[in-house]
């Protein structure tokens, strides 16, 4: 199996696997089964660069995001940060390193505690880190809030009196105040509308120019990922199935799951979305709980061989920077036709004839509105009543 090479890799882990027991019984609790959340994995990110993590709702992204951060303890594997070995480090440990590992969360309304203040949220890495800036915790606070594109007025404001937008951008002030050096976005546009989305990702992208900052950004939204990534990582059922830089993933993907996703994503012309192939797989997400043997996505792969059922592809390199797990990649082209549609069969609309306000205005009153010529409806009683 192919790792990651950590000697350039701010953050990064090394079959990482993270269980879930699932237990019965009120007084002697017994385990009866796992969900097998992580499954594996080896991801790494670049100082300054932002690593894209998508995949179906139910994943394991978000768990994959929390666990490299050490909110929640891996099952196994390791975690390296900035070439240390942080896998056993305890929570008391991990407090200084807290200063440089933030996470921005995907809800802006339950991430945020409604008793406090903005000041107090947004000032509360420097209390527990028991920082001093100069210029005193206020100042600083309003600074970052200035940066994020918050009123430093509203400093003494509740999150109950801002938006979704505000909201998410109070997380964003909080996670980047200690200037910390990777950050762990988990959907962090999902909930909120597109404009929005927009301000939010040119916010996090200056961010990201101006401190360096490392970004995971989890999200399933492909179009927001090719935006925000410099590479991509493709993750099914709780494994890595494939990752490469973003320009290789759109337009050559090679797994038969990254086709699938990609063939999802809607083209806003319309000539070229009529002749495109969409790949609509067969049958439900497997369950965590009872995962397939030999390859987990053989069950619903067009590509599926009798070897996937019954041997583990691993993520091995098929060209420099781009590793993939299947056996039976997808190699004839089919990317940039999943992607932007084929150029054969698109049919050359006429361009309509644009008429000049004032003629249409003229054409409107030679017209007479569309009524029939000679018609009165002065006096018409129920022309009189309607309402336009």
């Amino acid at each position: 199996m192919t790792t990651t090479d950590d000697t350039e890799m701010i953050l990064s882990a090394d079959s990482l696997v993270k269980h879930f027991p699932i237990t019965k019984g009120a007084i002697r609790r017994k385990t009866v089964g796992t969900v097998n959340a992580v499954n594996g994995i080896n991801i790494g990110v670049r100082p300054g660069e932002t690593l894209g993590l998508v995949g179906e709702s139910g994943c394991g992204k978000s768990t994959a995001g929390r666990t490299l951060l050490k909110l929640i303890e891996p099952t196994s594997g390791t975690v390296r940060f900035d070439g240390r070995d942080i896998t056993k480090l305890s929570r008391r440990e991990m407090v200084p390193l807290r200063r440089q590992l933030q996470m921005i969360f995907q809800d802006p309304f339950s991430s945020l505690n409604p008793r406090h203040t903005v000041g107090a949220i947004i000032s509360a890495p420097y209390q527990v880190q028991k920082i001093d800036p100069p210029g005193g915790v206020k100042a600083a606070v309003q600074e970052t809030m200035e940066r994020v594109g918050l009123n430093p007025e509203h400093y003494n404001r509740y999150p109950n009196e801002f938006s979704g937008g505000q909201r998410q951008r109070i997380g964003i002030a909080r996670a980047v105040t200690l200037r910390p050096k990777v950050v762990v976005c988990d959907e962090p546009v999902s909930a909120l509308d597109v404009s929005i989305q927009a301000q939010v990702i040119n916010l996090l992208q200056d961010l990201q120019d101006e401190f360096g900052i490392a970004y995971v950004f989890v999200a399933h939204d492909l179009s927001v990922v090719r935006q925000m990534s410099h590479r991509v990582a493709v993750m099914y059922l709780g494994s890595i199935v494939e990752v490469t830089d973003r320009d290789t993933l759109y337009s050559q993907p090679l797994h038969p799951y990254t086709h699938a996703l990609m063939s999802a994503v809607p083209v806003p012309d319309p000539r070229i979305e009529a002749t495109r192939e969409r790949i609509v797989l067969q049958g439900d997400l497997p369950s965590p709980i009872d995962l397939p043997s030999g390859c987990v996505f053989h069950t619903r792969c067009f590509r599926a061989q009798e070897r996937c059922r019954v041997e583990t592809p691993p993520l091995a390199d098929y060209a420099p920077g781009h590793q993939v797990a299947c056996f039976y990649p997808v190699t004839e082209g089919l990317g940039h036709d999943l992607i932007v549609g084929p150029d054969s069969g698109a049919v050359d609309l006429p361009t309509p004839e644009v008429q000049p306000p004032s003629e249409v205005i003229a054409d409107m009153e030679s017209a007479g509105s569309a009524r029939p010529k000679g018609a009165d409806y002065a006096g018409d009683k129920d022309y009189e009543e309607r309402d336009y």
